[in-house]
């Protein structure tokens, strides 16, 4: 399937017959969270219910789903009846990566959803230890360059984008730091403060108080652009690594079939509280980088491209998932 196909698929998936009721929504209307509590994907999706309240005139009623990377969520969210009324707030995992990791999986992201819109994305960020002398990408490669197979990264599990972005990291730069997987990105977390692991990627809400308190050092921003959380830190990309981009993006999908004026309601509705001052602070104050593209369609053409990319980076690292 090409990137036309692809984008094809996906706003059919947003287009259906009208709706029935001219009032939608009549009634709440469900937020699916495909990861459990605590995490950056549920505090953000809890934020986005409270605010899209007023806004619909409804209630938004969360609903953790996690599982297998995000396909339990995924999956629910397809058995749900495509009316507008069951949402999901999905990440990279089940809405770009999942469908090339895992041997199998009970959905398409190009096909099972319809795209409502983009939220935004919460940068990663390369950070070392600090017993680790480089100070820049281009440090951090020359020392893993002069010393072969004795640097390694973390990441939250096989797979996950930590993971990947050190795949990533590898083939652009040349280098061969040895990947060790952890169950989360806590214990990552402990072992790389502890001096166990050389360096992770990870997301800026969880980098950024070790990184003020100086027990941990960053390298390079991993998305296309710098974050307003640390604007003096460049990117990995303008740093040498042209094309390199990994972060966590955040979009609302509905079942496919989902009339589209339900899915333009959802729309409106996302787009209005984005561009609320209280929201607006608060996000950054996260280290949250809103949507600037936030069209049904910008949303459908941004997946189509985000799902191949995805999968070539998945089929170089070998990892696979049960």
């Amino acid at each position: 399937m090409n990137r036309r196909q692809a984008l094809a698929l996906l706003l059919a998936a947003a287009a259906a017959a009208p709706l029935h009721a001219a009032d939608f929504p009549s009634r709440a209307v469900t937020l699916i969270i495909p990861f459990p509590p605590g995490g950056p994907t549920d505090v953000l999706g809890r934020k986005f219910a409270e605010a899209l309240r007023p806004v619909l005139g409804q209630q938004v009623v969360v609903e953790n789903r996690g599982g297998a990377g995000g396909n339990i969520g995924a999956e629910a969210l397809l058995r749900a009846a495509p009316d507008g009324y069951t949402v999901m707030l999905g990440t990279p995992g089940p809405l770009a990566i999942n469908v090339s990791l895992y041997r199998k999986i009970g959905y398409d992201p190009l096909k099972s959803f319809a795209p409502v819109a983009m939220v935004g994305q919460v940068p990663n960020i390369l950070v070392v230890n600090p017993e680790v002398p480089a100070r820049t990408v281009q440090e951090l490669i020359n020392h893993g360059r002069a010393n072969p197979g004795k640097l390694s990264y973390a990441s939250s599990g096989n797979g996950a984008s930590s993971h990947l972005a050190g795949v990533l990291f590898n083939n652009l730069a040349g280098t061969d730091f040895a990947h060790i997987p952890y169950k989360g990105t806590g214990p990552a977390l402990t072992d790389l403060l502890g001096g166990q692991i050389a360096m992770t990627f990870t997301d800026v809400l969880t980098a950024l108080p070790h990184i003020k308190s100086g027990k941990l050092r960053a390298l390079g921003v991993t998305s296309k652009q710098r974050s307003s959380a640390l604007p003096e830190l460049p990117t990995v990309a303008e740093q040498g690594l042209a094309g390199f981009d990994v972060s966590a993006f955040f979009g609302m999908v509905a079942p496919a079939g989902t009339p589209r004026e339900a899915v333009d309601r959802l729309n409106k509705a996302l787009v209005d509280v984005l561009a609320t001052p209280e929201l607006k602070a608060w996000l950054l104050a996260q280290g949250f980088e809103a949507a600037r593209e936030t069209s049904v369609e910008q949303m459908a053409a941004f997946l189509a491209a985000e799902v191949p990319r995805w999968r070539s980076i998945v089929h170089k690292s070998g990892a696979q998932a049960d």
